[in-house]
């Protein structure tokens, strides 16, 4: 399979990349790093990053942020940061996407746990987070026609982010990075679709 893998550089990425096959053409993307660069903001940097890759047989993104910071102090700015990023740039992906995926071809979003098990300070990830749900639970009966899957694994904090994040996050059990790239794989090589694969 040739697979592209937008955040494939980091914490999570370099793991489904030593997960998929020795066979599978992995080409990795990041905004300065990887195989190919492209601003996930930008849906004419999109554009131009397929070109360059021709089609794909999947897409996997595990790029994408949000502000972290007490609701009292957030702004519409702080949201409009965290609905760009995260949130749009994972949809704009799939939207470029769709025309670039041979078919029986899948994408791969990446939300989070804050969806449905907040944090204090966590108010945009959790919005955003469920948003990016609700896109792929609401566009894959279309896919479905089009011969594209289109699925999101929802990780809770991995273990190789505990040390840095573990303090936003009272209580909760660090997920198994084997674990978190083996959804993805799942995503990828199954047939399921429409699908928030949770794990941890």
């Amino acid at each position: 399979m040739k697979v592209l893998l937008i955040g494939g550089q980091g914490t999570i990425g370099k793991h489904i990349a030593n997960k998929l096959d020795k066979d599978d053409e992995v080409l990795t993307v990041g905004r300065n790093s990887g195989d190919f660069q492209a601003d996930i903001q930008d849906i004419n940097s999109l554009k131009d990053l397929f070109e360059k890759t021709g089609k794909v047989d999947a897409v996997v993104i595990t790029a994408g942020s949000a502000p972290v910071k007490p609701l009292r102090e957030m702004s519409p700015e702080d949201f409009h940061a965290g609905i760009a990023d995260k949130m749009m740039g994972q949809i704009n992906v799939a939207l470029v996407a769709f025309d670039q995926i041979n078919p029986g071809g899948s994408i791969t979003l990446t939300t989070g746990i804050l969806a449905e098990d907040p944090i204090p300070n966590g108010t945009i990830l959790s919005t955003v987070n469920n948003a990016v749900n609700g896109f792929v639970i609401g566009s894959y009966g279309e896919l479905i026609q089009r011969n594209i899957r289109i699925n999101a694994v929802s990780p809770a904090l991995v273990e190789d982010s505990y040390e840095a994040l573990g303090k936003y996050f009272p209580g909760h059990t660090p997920a198994k990075m084997g674990h978190v790239a083996d959804a993805y794989v799942k995503s990828i090589k199954t047939l399921i679709t429409g699908q928030i694969i949770k794990v941890g």
